[in-house]
């Protein structure tokens, strides 16, 4: 019985933290959703562009550096921890996992890492990174990538699983994408 009300509880918690989360992307202000989730725990620089549609999963466990760029649609899910250094840009419907199913297992629990983005990387729209993996300085993950290994800096990789598709050749970066946009 006791087993069965420590689930139920638990349960109950979950449900309120993803509700919370669900609210909190709708909000118009970006600084409200920013103030919001500094309140509820993240770590976020003051200049950070973030879209009102990201969704947000544990903020407690979220870092994000100066000079970043969260586009719409982008699940940032830091459970396990997510660390974004900066002048990152996270495209449209990019997903960063930090956990996900043990899917051998015969009670299905939870597995996963932390995940680590360093400055300089573009992460482009519909791309998938999953639990664990590090995005070195500077590298690209194609659009519709899905990363199951970590990414050396300066890397292009694309494809499922992604695989390296080429280099970036500058490596002296001076761009910011916080400044970058004009309507956030």
């Amino acid at each position: 019985m006791k087993e069965k009300i420590k689930k139920t509880y638990y349960n109950w918690v979950l449900t309120a933290e993803y509700l919370r989360m669900s609210i909190l992307r709708h909000i118009p202000s970006r600084h409200v959703r920013l103030f919001l989730l500094r309140h509820y725990g993240a770590k976020i620089s003051k200049k950070v562009a973030m879209f009102a549609s990201v969704d947000v999963r544990n903020p407690k466990g979220l870092t994000i550096g100066n000079g970043c760029s969260i586009g719409p649609h982008v699940l940032l899910d830091a459970r396990k921890g997510l660390t974004i250094g900066q002048n990152v840009t996270i495209a449209y419907r990019a997903t960063i996992w930090t956990l996900h199913h043990e899917m051998n297992s015969n009670d299905f629990h939870g597995k996963g890492d932390s995940t680590v983005i360093e400055e300089y990387a573009w992460i482009c729209s519909n791309s998938i990174i999953l639990p664990g993996v590090k995005i070195g300085r500077g590298a690209v993950v194609a659009s519709g990538a899905v990363v199951t290994k970590d990414v050396a800096p300066y890397d292009i990789v694309g494809g499922i699983p992604a695989k390296k598709i080429g280099e970036r050749k500058e490596r002296n970066f001076t761009y910011t994408p916080y400044n970058t946009l004009h309507i956030v």
